[in-house]
């Protein structure tokens, strides 16, 4: 293995909001890493090479490792490069915990604003994509109801922003106090989506003066140092070298998965998205990862998170 193998790649493109979660992540790690724009509608054949059909954004990528979901991005950030730490107080449990909810029920109450205060001036090909993948099979009612629903909907927004407003009115710079933290990142992605996605967003935000000073002081840390990256360099990468992560196994895991074990991986809601299938590398409480051989590459580890995907076993 070379040490370009240790390069991080991350696949995403500028307008995505989950990708700013992680392009903020290493400006706080102050990592160099190399971007490799993707389309921002499927099909995306040269990221679901590497993932095996996974399509959302971002994906990270380390020579044949291949990292899915920004859970199990940041884990594997803090794991590589300890310090600075994504967790500068004894809380990380409680972050963690915190993190479900700004990439579950906040994200998806942000969607439905943007997406249904837009309803009428999306393009078609997005509106569909966009609507199949977080609001169901049903995705053109879903659309219509949220935007007969956005007050409603801005007044469930409302109420969070205030509580983080109180948190931060003592003048700390960041969430937990002077030193940034993953839930920056994680919280900072919804806000920069709501502000630039969202014709109401800047005078909805302005009402939050001790949020706006947050928001400037995290987009200060900025995104590292990024070089450019062809989607064939990337897939040159995995191919030059061979996934390091190690078998493991949990004891205790509630499906009882070993490694060996041919399965799939989707995420765990209908977005009618690809299931990803390959061999068990690592089953724990935290994460899933498979082997899988993809022609003209060879070998590929494809990490995801356990919390938020689901596992069915295959054979």
């Amino acid at each position: 293995m070379t040490d370009i193998a240790l390069e991080i790649i991350l696949h995403n493109y500028p307008q995505s909001p989950v990708a700013e979660k992680v392009r903020i992540a290493f400006g706080i790690k102050e990592l160099s890493w190399h971007s490799v724009e993707i389309p921002r509608l499927a099909p995306k054949p040269m990221l679901t090479k590497l993932t095996g059909g996974y399509r959302r954004t971002p994906v990270m990528q380390i020579g044949a490792d291949i990292y899915c979901d920004t859970q199990c991005i940041i884990r594997e950030l803090e794991r590589r490069h300890p310090s600075p730490t994504f967790f500068p107080t004894s809380d990380a449990g409680l972050m963690w915990c915190l993190s479900r909810w700004t990439d579950g029920a906040f994200f998806d109450l942000a969607v439905k604003v943007i997406l249904g205060s837009a309803v009428d001036g999306l393009p078609k090909d997005f509106a569909e994509d966009r609507g199949r993948l977080y609001l169901g099979v049903d995705w053109a009612k879903g659309l219509k109801a949220a935007n007969a629903a956005l007050p409603h909907l801005a007044s469930q927004i409302r109420a969070p922003l205030h509580w983080v407003n109180d948190q931060l009115s003592d003048n700390r710079k960041f969430l937990l106090g002077e030193d940034p933290a993953a839930i920056d990142a994680q919280f900072y992605h919804l806000i920069w989506f709501l502000r630039g996605r969202w014709d109401k967003g800047p005078t909805f935000l302005s009402e939050f003066a001790h949020l706006e000073r947050w928001e400037e002081n995290v987009a200060k840390i900025g995104h590292g140092s990024v070089a450019e990256m062809s989607p064939e360099e990337a897939i040159l990468r995995a191919k030059e070298n061979e996934p390091v992560a190690l078998q493991a196994t949990d004891v205790l895991d509630p499906q009882g998965l070993k490694p060996g074990m041919h399965v799939t991986v989707s995420p765990d809601l209908d977005g009618g998205e690809q299931p990803v299938e390959g061999e068990v590398v690592v089953a724990n409480c935290n994460t899933i990862a498979l082997c899988r051989q993809e022609p003209d590459i060879g070998n590929i580890c494809v990490h995801f998170p356990r919390a938020g995907y689901r596992v069915e076993i295959t054979d």
